[in-house]
């Protein structure tokens, strides 16, 4: 048989395998997701009583789970419905209800462990306006780069939602001293004291305005 020939033969069988199998890899991954089997293809966003994110394609192609695993005894079918009971929060969780159904410790990881896996760190700092303004936290910092947990300061030193602490007449220099919020770790051993490198976090209304825009002295006085 003429070599050319037979060389030709075997290059064209070799492209069409090749061609064949692109076409079957491209079918799969242009098969349509099926919402009725998996879930919503988005992530689900709780931003009350905190922001934190669920995603049912970790729940049922991840893990094998279905639709009536969840549907309808621990939650509704239906967004927002959660939220709107007044009882979806940690507590109720630890209790066994809503996600703390199956995340006990056993059957998955307990609620108050892996914090990150369904609660985002707030990207912008937290910037306290009283009882001076103006005070600056950032997460990032303390996660990132000193490697602490979510639960190294809540529900202890902080409750987990934006703005209870400034809310409280307790939330004053004295209480950091006393070991309270911020001091519980900024007590000179831990961290550095809390009446030492005051600038740290005290950014005054200089500051304030370069972070937020917001001129305090017109805010106060009116623009006057």
């Amino acid at each position: 048989m003429n070599k050319k020939f037979v060389t030709a033969a075997c290059a064209a069988l070799l492209t069409g395998s090749f061609f064949a199998v692109s076409f079957v890899s491209a079918s799969a991954a242009a098969e349509k997701y099926d919402v009725r089997a998996y879930g919503p293809k988005s992530q689900i966003v709780w931003n009350k009583p905190v922001k934190a994110v669920f995603d049912h394609r970790t729940h049922t192609e991840g893990l094998g789970l279905e639709c009536n695993s969840c549907h309808d005894e621990i939650f509704a079918m239906q967004r927002g419905v959660a939220p709107r009971t007044g009882k979806f929060n940690m507590a109720t969780m630890a209790e066994g209800k809503f996600c703390g159904s199956c995340h006990d410790g056993q059957t998955a990881f307990a609620t108050d462990t892996n914090c990150s896996a369904c609660h985002t760190i707030p990207e912008d700092p937290i910037v306290w306006t009283k009882p001076v303004k103006a005070v600056v936290f950032s997460h990032e910092a303390h996660t990132n780069d000193y490697g602490l947990e979510c639960d190294s300061c809540h529900n202890d030193a902080f409750t987990m939602k934006v703005g209870t602490a400034e809310k409280s007449a307790n939330f004053t220099m004295k209480a950091l001293y006393d070991g309270q919020y911020c001091g519980k770790c900024h007590d000179g051993e831990t961290a550095f004291a809390s009446n030492t490198l005051c600038n740290t976090c005290h950014i005054g209304t200089k500051g304030y305005k370069r972070m937020t825009g917001v001129d305090q002295h017109a805010e106060k006085h009116g623009g006057h």
